[in-house]
């Protein structure tokens, strides 16, 4: 057997800071939302994928892929969100087998409201500390380790052929170019440009 490849130092640093940082994101995520929207950002994702749907609806499978989440862990947020009527869910009368989601108005109105103190809460602690080359630079490696996944574990990042995501976000604002989500405009597992959003507990 091949002796194991151990991180140098500098690797091992490099790596710290990439798995501290990327928890340390979530849950500042997670603590805004759910002070400002009473939300976590789980729940959060969810609206904002459902947003950007034709008619706000799909396939429970659908969403699932959407989101990456498991059918376990989808299927206990999407009851938490139908109890707050934010969705509801119903049997596709063409296929039993098969359950649409759709996002409510109510829904879609708590994701409007939470919109814009999110988004701030997202460029406050992302994109105001990088100036324009070092975004590049960020979403160049974010892109590279996506793309490292997509090969590795089939996850694949929704939004890969798109420079500029944000059309389903101006709908939900009402088309004055400001974008819904507070993940990395890309949203889906991402979502940002100018406005700010927020969530559920």
């Amino acid at each position: 057997m091949d002796a194991p490849r151990w991180l140098t130092p500098g690797e091992q640093r490099t790596w710290r800071a990439l798995v501290w940082s990327s928890q340390v994101l979530q849950e500042s995520l997670d603590r805004q939302l759910q002070r400002e929207a009473g939300m976590p950002h789980a729940y959060y994702t969810i609206l904002v994928r459902m947003s950007e749907l034709p008619g706000r609806r799909c396939t429970m499978t659908e969403l699932a892929q959407m989101t990456q989440f498991s059918a376990s862990r989808l299927s206990h947020a999407m009851t938490r969100l139908e109890k707050r009527d934010w969705i509801t869910r119903a049997k596709d009368r063409r296929d039993p087998r098969t359950t649409i989601a759709t996002l409510t108005d109510t829904g879609f109105e708590t994701l409007r409201v939470a919109a814009p103190s999110h988004v701030e809460h997202v460029r406050s602690i992302i994109f105001d500390r990088f100036d324009d080359e070092e975004q590049k630079q960020l979403r160049t490696l974010c892109e590279k380790l996506l793309d490292t996944f997509a090969d590795l574990e089939d996850r694949r990042w929704p939004f890969p052929e798109q420079e500029d995501l944000g059309g389903g976000a101006d709908d939900v604002l009402g088309g004055d170019g400001r974008a819904l989500s507070g993940l990395p405009l890309a949203e889906p597992f991402f979502g940002v440009t100018e406005a700010p959003v927020t969530g559920d507990r």
